[in-house]
């Protein structure tokens, strides 16, 4: 069964789901595809559940993985270990390098743990949460509200901005319309948001850009909370 790899960012953590075989003729793929995230994406979570088999290749990749990850000034954690690979990491005592954890989720709050007091300039506003399905929508907030001086995590689905909410405690919640997921996933994410939730109506896409940009950051000053810095 060839390595098959399924990759979606939490917030700042970058989650690689890999499938299959990790071993010669198939490391190299999973080798490259690490390697270009960390152009941007330092902070990475293998999740290792689906993996039938691991030989030494694929283990001494696992290691140069971790190896370039700490370069970039970033980490790699594993999580969801198959029986088959916590037992060759266990028989090799390399279960003492790699940062371990039983899910998803357990990896991706051990990152935020991490920089739970980051550094923050005298201008930085609180943190926002965006929420959107789209890519395109959620590059704009990013660019608009960090140069705005916020602190902006992007997601495209309520699952995973559940657990930014426990990793994290955004000043603002922003919800794009027709967000798919469970039934009751919305309702569940409001819930457990202690932070105001401030929703784009359907028409914030297609709004020429500055009058978008204009109008989300009087909404935001509306709020109450700090305000932004002033766009160039």
């Amino acid at each position: 069964m060839p390595l098959s790899l399924n990759t979606r960012g939490v917030g700042k953590v970058t989650i690689v789901r890999c499938s299959g075989r990790i071993a010669a003729g198939e490391t190299e793929v999973l080798h490259l595809h690490v390697n270009q995230l960390l152009r941007d994406r330092v902070d990475i979570v293998l999740h290792l559940g689906e993996v039938i088999f691991i030989d030494s290749s694929g283990l001494g990749m696992l290691v140069r993985l971790l190896t370039s990850t700490r370069s970039a000034r970033g980490d790699l954690k594993l999580c969801q270990l198959p029986e088959v690979v916590h037992k060759v990491l266990k028989m090799t005592n390399l279960i003492t390098l790699f940062d371990t954890h039983e899910s998803e989720e357990e990896a991706v709050l051990a990152f935020y743990r991490r920089h739970a007091t980051p550094a923050r300039t005298p201008h930085s506003g609180p943190t926002v949460l965006c929420i959107d399905q789209s890519a395109n929508v959620l590059a704009y907030l990013r660019e608009l509200l960090g140069g705005a001086g916020y602190d902006v995590l992007t997601n495209n689905n309520l699952r995973d901005a559940s657990i930014l909410l426990r990793a994290v405690r955004p000043g603002l919640a922003i919800l794009g319309p027709n967000l798919k997921g469970v039934p009751g996933a919305e309702q569940a994410f409001r819930s457990a948001c202690a932070a105001p939730v401030l929703e784009l109506g359907e028409e914030f896409s297609t709004l020429e850009a500055g009058q978008a940009a204009s109008e989300l950051l009087d909404k935001i000053r509306a709020l109450g909370g700090p305000g932004p810095r002033p766009l160039a």
